[in-house]
């Protein structure tokens, strides 16, 4: 029992003895220190608590220590004292002055540490480290202060401003309550003027700049501490006189001399906003190129010369060429005029449709292949539904729809629009693959304008162009299976044929899907695809708008401008800036002979500004430029004589005759120079130039195709990519060409006769063009001779079918050299009267040749020593031989009767007889010559 109560007694001595317990103080604290005090208000109280508590020493906080927070800076800022040791009740303090402006926020961690188990504190434990946030309380230690010390504005008079200036103060203090501006005041007294508490000030009166021109104020600002600004701040107000907004320096009327490159359009043309604040300015400048049919520069050329002239590779299938026995597909279209020399053709969706033959779609097949044309929605006065209502649908439209052999396969496509979008339906195995639909969201599809698409496939690539720029598909997706179009070859332009289920022959079907619009140059080229810089070039403007230097473009101006070139954007915030920019607006015209004419010119002006309510209305602008006549380039075909004579049966050769075997064309611009007399004088430069076409017309009757034909060199014109249309009435060469290729194609053409076929002589008309007939050259007649032999001649059944050649009745009947012979209906003659008379007139005319020889042989005499030897080895016809007129019919008609009529006013008619070389006696040559009736050349 004694032990137990000795334990019981030492048990509380030596335990409490021991500092077995660590203070405990909170997590976190919340701190308020004003700027002006050092004492942390903290929340919750800062206390400390130990569970040895309430034992002397291990119970007891002796202190805290204060560590450094996020900031790196608490520890040096605070310190941590404690009040009660008993209680660990303690404070938080700054050591120096805070600042809320500088630093409002501050963090740091204390801890507590109890005294140990003696006064000199051995074995204290430490708390766990709570965190502590002190916040500086502002103090209105700050008074406003006005961001400049002088405001000034301009207005005009007569008007009501909601603000003509801001004015604006600042307070330093770090808390919205003292450093927010509450108000504003006007201190001066009695001045039309209010302000606002943002600092706007507004007159409250209509300025009259008579009464006074300068209006001076003072204002001042409080803050919300109620402090007035250390200084106030004068505002001057200058009145202006009134002012009219709108563009200053319109001209309304721009010339433009061909050749000047580009020219400013409005070089002194500036905005005046009457200092109405505008926070953003645009214009627009639209230059309306009426005389250009589609895209631009087809005033020049037509559409396959232009693929010529950029390169494009040959070998593109037209699949609306102009209606002609080859190419009938086309003729029940209706056509509309172009300013071009390509046709234009027109759809209504439902009765025009084109049919392309099996043999020209056989030639376009494979998934390699470029489509391109030209197409305007709507058609020529129609316009396509912009506002139908929500909910209707829109029917699908088909451009073009094929289906093709592909070796043992067939593949099908589509070119269709609906709405505004375009979208390309590919199958390229109708047997076996799957259907594949590429679908582009344009505005250009439903704009009623004429724009330019190429749609390059290599499947399962498809790249569109519109108008030279490029666009990616919208959307790709796979179709799923669909029933398969009719395994046959078909191509159709303007819809697609549906055949009638389940059969599927031609006979049963109809054709749906129409295409409503115009369209024009539908070519498909085959192989690989059309390279990007022709297609940039096939609709490269070389006329339009332009801007200068895009380098000086102020900061935040936007210029645009429309791939055609008709419209440019201009859009900027400054109004200096933007009147710099507005005069770089230029007119660019590279094309060596710009079309004369007049372009009307708009200038559409929107301005925002921060009232919408009083922001300035401009109206539009309308003028027009004029683009002079340019100096016109003068073509001229030469080195043909008026004559070429040849013995007939050169020209009944294998070969023939070369008409034009010295043609020299030659192109010239004449101008006029200004001398001291005036503009009077006229100089030509020779050019290099390209010609488009050229037209070799026989006069008078058309060729006989059973006994005469022009001959070309065929594979000289696939070479060079030419065209021909050979028919009885004219050849016809087309194509943009240099003159050197046009000469030499020229120069090779043959004039060939069939056995006995020979007449006396046949007339011939060459002429050429350029941009499509604007410009021609001069017409160069020839006129062959076919020499003959007197043996020839002499034999009765010769000169009998000679005659009946010339008696011949047709639609130029009763026509010899000029002279009309009796007509053999009205006059009828026996046929041993008619014997009789040709007996007469072959011994006339061998009396008149006896007397000719004679009569050249004086003169070859006389003329021996000029002429030299220019006549040795001569085979042609020389115009400076004597020529004799001789008319075997004259005595007969004479006796006759009959007058002589001539075709055409002064033109006289003549026999020829010349020697040939050799000047033998028996060896004489009667040349009879023909006026023909001239025709109007053709242009192309």
């Amino acid at each position: 029992v004694s032990v137990i109560l000795y334990s019981l007694l030492w048990f509380p001595l030596c335990c409490h003895s021991a500092n077995k317990h660590k203070p405990w103080i909170e997590t976190e604290y919340q701190g308020i220190v004003m700027e002006n005090d050092n004492t942390v208000l903290l929340n919750p109280p800062l206390f400390a608590l130990d569970k040895d508590a309430p034992l002397h020493y291990a119970g007891e906080i002796c202190g805290f220590r204060v560590h450094n927070g996020p900031s790196g800076s608490g520890s040096v800022q605070f310190e941590a004292v404690v009040l009660d040791r008993s209680t660990g009740e303690g404070l938080v303090r700054s050591k120096e002055p805070l600042d809320c402006e500088s630093q409002r926020e501050h963090s740091f961690t204390i801890q507590a540490y109890d005294c140990g188990e003696g006064p000199d504190g051995a074995n204290s434990k430490k708390s766990h480290k709570a965190t502590v946030h002190v916040r500086v309380n502002d103090v209105n230690e700050f008074s406003p202060v006005f961001v400049e010390r002088r405001y000034e504005a301009s207005v005009p008079e007569g008007r009501l401003f909601d603000r003509i200036v801001r004015v604006e103060a600042l307070d330093a203090d770090c808390s919205p309550q003292y450093s927010q501006i509450c108000f504003y005041d006007i201190i001066t007294p009695n001045v039309p003027f209010a302000i606002d508490n943002d600092g706007n000030i507004k007159n409250t009166e209509p300025l009259d700049s008579k009464r006074q021109r300068v209006h001076t104020f003072w204002v001042t600002a409080f803050d919300c501490g109620k402090n007035r600004a250390q200084a106030d701040a004068q505002v001057v107000v200058t009145v202006k006189p009134s002012c009219k907004p709108g563009w200053i320096g319109w001209s309304k009327r721009v010339e433009y001399t061909p050749g000047s490159g580009s020219i400013p359009l409005f070089p002194s043309l500036h905005l005046e906003t009457c200092e109405e604040t505008v926070w953003n300015i645009q214009a627009t400048v639209d230059l309306q190129t009426g005389h250009i049919g589609k895209g631009c520069d087809r005033d020049s050329y037509s559409d396959r010369s232009v693929r010529r002239l950029c390169g494009a590779v040959r070998g593109e299938v037209d699949l609306l060429p102009p209606p002609s026995p080859a190419a009938n597909w086309t003729s029940a279209l209706p056509t509309l005029p172009s300013s071009d020399s390509s046709l234009v053709f027109s759809f209504n969706g439902s009765a025009h449709v084109a049919v392309v033959p099996s043999s020209v779609a056989a030639a376009i097949s494979g998934d390699h292949f470029t489509l391109q044309l030209w197409m305007r929605r709507g058609g020529a006065t129609t316009q396509p539904p912009s506002n139908q209502a929500r909910g209707t649908r829109r029917e699908e439209e088909t451009i073009i729809c094929s289906t093709v052999k592909n070796d043992d396969s067939f593949s099908h496509y589509y070119l269709s629009v609906h709405g505004c979008r375009l979208s390309l339906f590919y199958w390229p195995d109708v047997s076996a693959a799957r259907p594949v639909k590429f679908l582009w969201k344009l505005e250009q599809v439903c704009d009623s304008e004429w724009h330019h698409l190429s749609l390059s496939v290599q499947f399962p690539s498809v790249t569109l162009y519109v108008d030279g720029v490029t666009f990616d598909p919208a959307l790709i997706h796979d179709n799923g299976a669909i029933p398969n179009p009719a395994p046959r070859q078909r191509m159709v332009i303007g819809a697609c044929w549906a055949p009638t289920p389940p059969l599927t022959t031609e006979s049963y079907g109809r054709y749906v899907a129409g295409y409503r619009g115009l369209l024009s140059g539908v070519t498909v080229r085959p192989g690989s695809v059309e390279p990007h810089s022709v297609v940039e070039c096939l609709y490269a403007c070389r006329e339009g708008l332009d801007f200068g230097d895009l380098e000086t473009l102020g900061s935040g101006m936007k210029v645009h401008v429309n791939p055609s070139q008709s419209v440019l954007v201009l859009e900027g915030d400054d109004i200096e800036s933007f009147n710099r920019a507005v005069q770089q607006v230029t007119y660019r015209n590279s094309l060596r002979f710009a079309t004369p004419g007049v372009r009307p010119l708009k200038l559409t002006t929107s301005l925002r500004c921060f009232n919408e309510e009083s922001c300035l209305t401009l109206r539009q602008l309308e003028g027009y430029l004029v683009v002079l006549q340019p100096d016109a380039p003068q073509i001229s075909l030469s080195g043909v004589g008026p004559h070429l004579a040849r013995p007939a049966p050169e020209f009944e050769g294998p070969r023939g005759v070369p008409l034009f075997p010295e043609l020299r064309i030659v192109c010239s611009l004449s101008h006029a120079v200004n001398t001291a007399d005036g503009w009077v004088a006229l100089m030509s430069d020779a050019v290099a130039h390209t010609l488009d076409g050229c037209e070799v017309q026989p006069l008078g009757e058309e060729l006989n195709p059973e006994r005469e034909e022009l001959l070309v060199d065929m594979d000289a014109l696939r070479e060079r990519g030419l065209e021909i249309i050979n028919t009885t009435a004219y050849i016809a060469i087309t194509g943009a060409e240099s003159i050197s290729v046009y000469e030499d194609v020229l120069r090779s053409v043959r004039y060939r006769l069939a056995k006995g076929s020979a007449r006396f002589e046949r007339r011939f008309r060459l002429s050429c063009s350029e941009m499509n007939g604007r410009y021609t050259s001069n017409e160069l007649t020839l006129e062959v001779n076919f020499l003959h032999s007197l043996d020839s001649l002499y034999h009765p059944s010769h000169l009998l079918a000679s005659q009946q050649q010339f008696l011949h009745p047709s639609h130029h009947s009763g026509e010899l050299s000029g002279h009309t012979l009796p007509n053999p209906h009205r006059n009828s003659v026996v046929p041993g009267a008619a014997t009789v008379i040709i007996m007469v007139c072959v011994g006339f005319l061998v009396v008149m040749v006896i007397l000719g020889v004679f009569r050249i042989r004086s003169i070859h005499r006389r003329g021996e020593g000029a002429r030299g030897a220019a006549k040795e080895g001569s085979g042609q016809w020389d115009d400076s031989a004597l020529t004799i007129i001789v008319n075997p019919m004259e005595s007969y008609e004479s006796r006759m009767g009959i007058s002589v009529d001539t075709e055409g006013e002064g033109e006289e008619d003549e026999e020829v007889v010349e020697s040939p070389d050799d000047a033998s006696d028996d060896q004489r040559v009667i040349i009879i010559k023909k006026e023909g009736k001239e025709g109007n050349p053709r242009r192309y």
